[in-house]
């Protein structure tokens, strides 16, 4: 097999690399573009012009594209999982308390509060809200997007291949692959490592990449609407990559022991004070 090539692009706000056994078809490389975009047009509360945006200035009934339908059920599991703690409503909460479409990173003196699931109605395709809400998907989207990637991939023809949207990673070859599990606090060091099977997702996600201010970073509390505290890094492995990123968020907020039984994943996480836990089945070596 030839050496992988590698396509690197910045999209949505991070980079990105594309690893493939020979280069992608401009065809194909336009098709990526497009469906990156077409989701961005959908989902992003950074831009003005998204459907995102029109849902947060008025109420109404809006017609959703059709990854909606899993992205919002995945929502609503993880919401009643963890009694509201995971929620796409924080979107306004984030904003004011800094991380908004200017990337202000000032906290406002009155943030508003988390919405409850109430505020939303949802019948495929559409969503209703009586009054404006903002909706944050970072919690799943990115991973959702890697996902839709893959299906671009596969649909024309390229079955073997690794897209990885900065942390969030789809795995689809014959080969596994080694990741390192970046420390924290620490970015020179690694805490582990995971060996990614063909047909894998692995998700990280950490307090230290978006934060300001003080102790505020961009993973918050849907019940307090304020930051979490105790947990600052998550790995999880799961069979797609929305999956795995919707969980690394839940374990900020959640005990794996809730998450297990209607699940299938494995994790790494650690706390503020340095120890770290992981599953008993995690594919790889924690070093910590």
């Amino acid at each position: 097999m030839p050496p992988p090539d590698a396509w690197q692009f910045e999209a949505i706000g991070t980079a990105w690399q594309i690893d493939t056994a020979s280069p992608l078809t401009p065809e194909t490389r336009d098709a990526i573009t497009a469906r990156i975009e077409s989701f961005d047009a959908a989902w992003s509360r950074f831009r003005d012009d998204s459907l995102v945006s029109q849902i947060a200035r008025s109420g109404g009934t809006w017609e959703l594209p059709d990854e909606a339908d899993k992205l919002l059920r995945l929502y609503a599991e993880l919401y009643e999982i963890t009694d509201g703690a995971v929620t796409p409503l924080i979107g306004r909460a984030l904003a004011d308390l800094g991380y908004d479409a200017n990337y202000s990173l000032t906290e406002q003196a009155d943030p508003a509060p988390v919405p409850s699931w109430d505020a939303i109605a949802w019948h495929r395709p559409f969503l209703t809200n009586l009054s404006p809400v903002l909706l944050d998907v970072g919690a799943a989207g990115k991973g959702l997007l890697v996902d839709l990637l893959g299906d671009v991939l596969e649909g024309a023809g390229v079955d073997s291949y690794t897209v990885d949207g900065s942390g969030d990673m789809l795995h689809r070859s014959d080969k596994a692959l080694r990741i390192a599990l970046e420390h924290p606090a620490d970015t020179s060091r690694a805490i582990g490592v995971a060996e990614l099977a063909a047909g894998q997702a692995l998700c990280a996600s950490a307090t230290n990449r978006r934060a300001w201010g003080d102790g505020l970073h961009h993973v918050l509390d849907g019940r307090t609407g304020r930051p979490t505290g105790d947990i600052i890094a998550t790995w999880v492995i799961a069979d797609s990559c929305m999956l795995a990123d919707g969980l690394a968020t839940a374990l900020f907020l959640a005990e794996p022991a809730q998450l297990m039984p209607r699940f299938t994943y494995e994790f790494v996480r650690m706390h503020a004070d340095g120890r770290v836990e992981w599953s008993p089945e995690f594919p790889g070596e924690v070093f910590a």
